[in-house]
């Protein structure tokens, strides 16, 4: 029996491209360029699948996807979109969407997709997020439109309603404790108490009594009764950032409380119960301390139900420009400055550091930036130094030594050349290079060797035509 696709855009153009690409002897596509009119096709066609976007001429997507899963609450629906918020994406995977993808469209990831929801269909077993309301909404706060960043988003939408512990990995400045607040506003606990405790700037003796309390006269000093974070966020969301620092005894009792909700305060014999959700977060490889004995086996796998992995900047550069514009924003507003742009050497510089402090170092450098700025523009004068590439310090990942002979070699001849277009060519020689190697390690895979590299796989396609690289194999 043959099976219905329905694809709701109002692009004429991409729908007839995405039919032409998706429609086969055992598929038919059907099409509709309004919203009223997808919602009179899923009555009246009953498709196995939709493909839907979110901004339609006459309602927004998302209502769209609403009135769909009313009429048909296991349809499995693609949502796609050209202007992605984390909001969006967030509330898309949070009320049950099957995918999320960005435009422009790569047809072969969409035909795989595709392919899958109609599996999921066909076999009736599609596990899906029931219809919720929106949590309190917040001016954007975590930024991107890349790839990696988009998985992360995703995350957030499907772990958020559920009542689970979340364990949040990455770089220190990546905006684990942002992804733990978007978590928090968009559960069912948005309302309850937000509490985050760094583990790491807490001295090791301390640590256990700030979250857990102590009564009076527990231990020297201790000449009140000391209320816990535990029972001060009972209800709501405790987020514990760096618990790779803790200590061993305050690993075993954030165990238990994880286990059975049981706790007692220090110095006290009284049992007591704590309501709280726990998102952790680290910085550190808690499989190898876990190998080394210096955290706990069976506390890193109660933690590690749902684990969500935060990019380093640098792996995800394509969110770069919209990070900058937001700081700017965000510090005019601040400084009472008027700054509109940023010079093109200004931006090459940005693009060329390699971000060991991440989106953290990244803010601190465009509030430097706009302090030291003249007139309306960020120029490569008004940055750092040591972004500019005048000295300052250098990250564990920078190049040194003879590594950077036949760079530096090439560089010299292309001055010495007079060439008027340094900055192309250098780049291109060195892509290359670069392509050439990566596409070698992933077998020709493209869409390995664009992970590899930490770009879409559009970006490389285009990269390699513009190189004549192009690879026969796929």
């Amino acid at each position: 029996m043959n099976q219905k696709l329905l694809i709701i855009d109002d692009e004429p153009n991409l729908l007839y491209s995405m039919t032409k690409a998706l429609q086969h002897e055992s598929l038919s596509v059907i099409t509709a360029e309004t919203a009223a009119a997808g919602i009179g096709k899923v009555r009246l066609e009953e498709p196995q699948a939709v493909v839907l976007d979110v901004r339609l001429p006459d309602a927004h997507g998302l209502d769209v996807f609403n009135e769909i899963r009313a009429i048909n609450s296991r349809v499995p629906v693609i949502i796609v979109t050209a202007f992605s918020t984390m909001e969006t994406a967030v509330e898309a995977m949070k009320r049950g969407a099957y995918e999320y993808l960005l435009k422009p469209i790569e047809l072969d990831t969409l035909r795989e997709l595709v392919d899958r929801a109609l599996e999921t269909a066909r076999s009736e077993d599609s596990a899906t997020i029931p219809d919720a309301t929106s949590g309190p909404r917040t001016e954007q706060r975590i930024i991107g439109s890349s790839p990696a960043m988009q998985e992360v988003f995703k995350a957030i939408g499907r772990v958020a309603p559920q009542d689970i512990t979340v364990l949040i990995q990455g770089e220190s400045g990546c905006g684990k404790e942002l992804i733990a607040e978007a978590i928090r506003d968009y559960s069912t606990r948005h309302q309850g108490p937000f509490l985050a405790m760094n583990c790491a700037a807490i001295q090791e003796t301390i640590l256990e009594s700030e979250l857990f309390g102590h009564e009076r006269g527990a231990f020297t000093g201790a000449d009140r009764l000391r209320i816990g974070k535990f029972e001060q966020v009972d209800g709501g969301t405790l987020f514990l950032d760096e618990i790779g620092d803790m200590s061993p005894t305050t690993q075993a009792k954030v165990l238990r409380l994880l286990q059975d909700g049981s706790y007692q305060r220090v110095g006290g014999n009284e049992t007591r119960r704590s309501n709280v959700r726990v998102i952790a977060a680290t910085n550190r490889n808690l499989e190898t301390m876990v190998a080394a004995e210096t955290f706990r086996e069976d506390l890193y796998y109660r933690l590690k139900g749902f684990v969500i992995e935060v990019p380093p900047l640098r792996q995800r550069l394509q969110d770069l420009e919209l990070l900058v514009t937001h700081f700017i924003r965000l510090f005019n507003r601040e400084l009472g400055k008027q700054v509109q742009t940023v010079t093109t050497e200004a931006m090459r510089c940005l693009k060329m550091y390699h971000w060991p402090g991440n989106v953290r170092e990244l803010q601190s450098v465009i509030r430097f930036s706009l302090l030291h700025a003249v007139g309306d523009a960020v120029t490569s004068g008004s940055l750092p130094p040591h972004i500019r590439g005048d000295g300052g310090p250098v990250d564990d990942h920078s190049q040194t030594g003879h590594g950077n002979v036949a760079l530096d070699n090439m560089v010299s001849e292309l001055l010495a050349r007079s060439d008027q277009n340094l900055y192309r060519n250098l780049h291109s020689a060195v892509d290359r290079v670069l392509l050439r190697k990566v596409l070698d390690h992933a077998d020709g895979n493209q869409v390995q060797a664009a992970q590899i590299l930490g770009i879409s796989r559009t970006t490389l396609r285009n990269r390699l035509s513009e190189l004549e690289l192009n690879s026969e194999r796929k």
